[in-house]
């Protein structure tokens, strides 16, 4: 749907999942662009060093501490949002906890407590934030998903769940609007394996530590990618971050015997690395580490060639394919190593 263009410098945005990884990357970035920011999380050491981090820099932040699950705590991350701003222009849906291991090793309820984040903190935050856009004329909603709202990932069951719950969520809420005619563009961004803390967040209930299958991305491509879709005039409906995931869903829907061959075969035992598993996780308590990155070993790629040809829309789609397919390639040759 095409949309009025506000520049990042003369907006207000809302990011929830704000204290670590993609969203404190995407709060700092946005900031550092001369965006006013309001940022949501459960933790409030972290929130409060984010805020006076961005305000010593010259940029100006708000935050709420807020637990996305409680419906209640959203709708005050709008009303401190109109309060202090005015109101919003984009909001971001970026809170989410992660679990590794076998769905039948992962109690059900952590799967519950999972899902009240992924995805009913997300349905709060989208319907609280449509709301405020009918009455202020339009907005920009901005869902983050996942590689796995398209490829399930063995050993991420209910994460992998989780998200395909928030891609179809997502995809039904932009239809109805756009049915109605209201002037609000959703985007789902769906991040490949990107370098944040979220292994080291994760519950884990597997025998060693959790780390990420390769190839690996900055979380510094995904907020770039976010805050395109915050004022580009026609922005994506949905797009994924990386052309290694871009890739491994592709091969998921083409031959997706062969996918699941080549999780089962290689999956289990990238997703896990030579130390012990850690009790401390997001899911049981907020984190207070203010990180962006995460501890992973191997090579993070600081850009995806494949994401920003994406966004071109002048170019080919036959050499946005092919670049697509060469970094298939190449990611599945370090899979092998």
């Amino acid at each position: 749907m095409s949309q009025p263009t506000t520049p990042l410098e003369e907006q207000v945005i809302v990011i929830t999942g704000a204290s670590s990884g993609i969203g404190l990357a995407t709060a700092r970035t946005a900031a550092d662009r001369g965006a006013r920011v309001v940022l949501a999380a459960r933790s409030e050491d972290a929130l409060r060093e984010a805020t006076e981090e961005i305000r010593a820099d010259g940029g100006d932040a708000e935050y709420v501490v807020a637990d996305v699950s409680d419906r209640d705590d959203v709708r005050e991350i709008a009303r401190v949002a109109e309060e202090t701003d005015g109101g919003f222009d984009t909001w971001v849906n970026g809170a989410a906890v992660s679990i590794y291991g076998t769905l039948e090793d992962v109690p059900v309820e952590d799967m519950r407590e999972q899902f009240d984040v992924n995805v009913w903190g997300l349905l709060y935050g989208s319907l609280e934030a449509v709301d405020h856009f009918r009455e202020t004329g339009g907005g920009r909603l901005i869902n983050i998903g996942s590689i796995v709202s398209d490829r399930a990932v063995i050993l991420q069951g209910s994460y992998s769940a989780s998200k395909h719950a928030v891609k179809g969520f997502t995809d039904t809420l932009r239809m109805e609007l756009e049915e109605e005619g209201a002037p609000v563009s959703v985007t789902l961004v769906k991040p490949s394996a990107i370098d944040t803390p979220f292994a080291e967040h994760a519950k884990n209930y597997m025998d060693e530590a959790a780390t990420l299958p390769a190839p690996v991305y900055a979380p510094e491509t995904v907020a770039r990618t976010i805050l395109h879709a915050a004022e580009a005039p026609e922005p994506e409906r949905e797009i994924t971050v990386g052309g290694g995931g871009k890739n491994m869903t592709a091969l998921g829907r083409t031959a997706s015997g062969l996918m699941d061959t080549i999780m089962e075969t290689l999956f289990v035992d990238l997703q896990q690395k030579d130390a012990p598993p850690t009790d401390a996780n997001g899911l049981d308590e907020p984190t207070d580490d203010l990180e962006e990155r995460g501890g992973y070993e191997g090579h993070v790629a600081e850009s995806s060639l494949y994401t920003r040809l994406r966004q071109r829309r002048d170019l080919p789609s036959t050499v946005v394919a092919g670049l697509a397919a060469t970094a298939l390639y190449a990611g599945y040759k370090v899979l092998r190593r």
